[in-house]
């Protein structure tokens, strides 16, 4: 199995930043592909960024130029730095992990965090 267990949510004033981490235990060679998703209340839950074992990196339309993921592989650990930060950024953060999975499909995830809540503040 594979545990993943978020941190770094947090209140934040718009236009303020936050970075939150994910770590990643157990079975690590499963989390080749990690990513970033959130669910706001009454919505849907959707990615926001994900990336591969070669590095390379997908956004969602509504956070790109203001949202970096990036992962320390030594630590299995990622990363997603918050900048600009919105008040429609305001949901729960969840961690997820898989072999390989798209962005925009959450049920293909097989691994997720608990979650950690963001807030900002208008």
């Amino acid at each position: 199995q594979v545990q993943l267990v978020e941190s770094g949510g947090g209140s934040v004033q718009a236009g303020g930043s936050l970075r939150l981490s994910c770590a990643a235990s157990g079975y690590t060679y499963r989390t080749k592909c990690m990513g970033w998703f959130r669910q706001a209340p009454g919505k849907e839950r959707e990615g926001v960024a994900a990336i591969d074992s070669d590095g390379s990196t997908s956004y969602a339309d509504f956070v790109k130029g203001r949202f970096t993921i990036s992962k320390d592989n030594a630590k299995n650990t990622l990363y997603l730095q918050m900048n600009s930060l919105k008040p429609e950024d305001t949901a729960v953060y969840y961690c997820a992990a898989d072999l390989s999975a798209r962005l925009w499909v959450a049920s293909e995830w097989g691994y997720w965090g608990q979650g950690t809540q963001v807030t900002v503040a208008s």
